[in-house]
């Protein structure tokens, strides 16, 4: 029952990669017959969870109410969503969001669920870091547009250059993960190569110390928490 069970939460959210917009797209009527299939396999083995449960006990487990309102939500949306493409309308699977309920909340999944509460007992504690990361982004953004604003600079595409604050905003945060580096200081870098101190000064700060930090936070909280969850699952 437990391979059965993980290979159909399997099934369930791998259906992504096969519906519109897909990456190895199949008709509607299949992946839709594969979804409601998983769905009424999640549905077999929580009835066999009431079955072998005290009613009082399997109500109050909110896992499993997690698992019939997931359930519930998933065939609504797949209902109207296979009505309104019989009258040609586009919609949007909104239920798909809801999947990673079922690899969660079922008995066999006690492991990843206690990995998920290590993670979300580890948030509060990088809410401080990732603000003060969020800060400088705003602070560094702040400069650049007094820096390029009024120089009215344009990119390659012949497009305005850090003229909006939020574009600026956008594009260093692409900035700290290095994926539009040097594409995005280029048009500074050609009207005074000095403006380079600007984005070296930014990586610096943001990409090697701040995402350090923030990892190692991240790193030792989720570790002391997991620890903490052994500890009393031993006990």
């Amino acid at each position: 029952m437990r391979t059965a069970t993980y290979f159909f939460i399997f099934l369930n959210l791998s259906l992504a990669m096969f519906e519109e917009p897909a990456v190895y797209p199949l008709p509607f009527l299949v992946t839709s017959v594969l979804e409601v299939l998983c769905l009424l396999v999640f549905l077999g083995r929580l009835a066999h969870f009431a079955t072998v449960t005290q009613h009082s006990v399997f109500w109050k487990d909110t896992k499993n109410i997690c698992i019939m309102v997931a359930i519930l939500l998933s065939l609504t949306d797949l209902a109207i969503y296979g009505v309104l493409r019989v009258y040609g309308v586009r919609s949007i699977r909104w239920s798909r969001i809801v999947r990673p309920i079922f690899l969660i909340n079922f008995a066999e999944s006690r492991q990843i669920r206690r990995a998920f509460r290590s993670i979300r007992n580890t948030l509060p504690e990088i809410t401080y870091v990732f603000l003060l990361f969020m800060f400088s982004l705003l602070m560094f953004s702040l400069m650049a547009l007094k820096l390029f604003g009024e120089r009215n600079l344009q990119t390659a595409e012949g497009l305005p250059y850090f003229r909006n604050y939020l574009e600026i905003v956008f594009d260093l945060y692409v900035l700290v993960t290095t994926a539009n580096s040097p594409d995005v200081m280029m048009p500074a870098f050609d009207f005074s190569s000095w403006y380079a101190l600007f984005f070296i000064a930014f990586v610096i700060v943001n990409t090697y110390i701040f995402m350090s930090l923030f990892l190692a936070v991240v790193y030792n909280n989720y570790k002391k928490h997991l620890k903490v969850m052994l500890g009393g699952a031993m006990a």
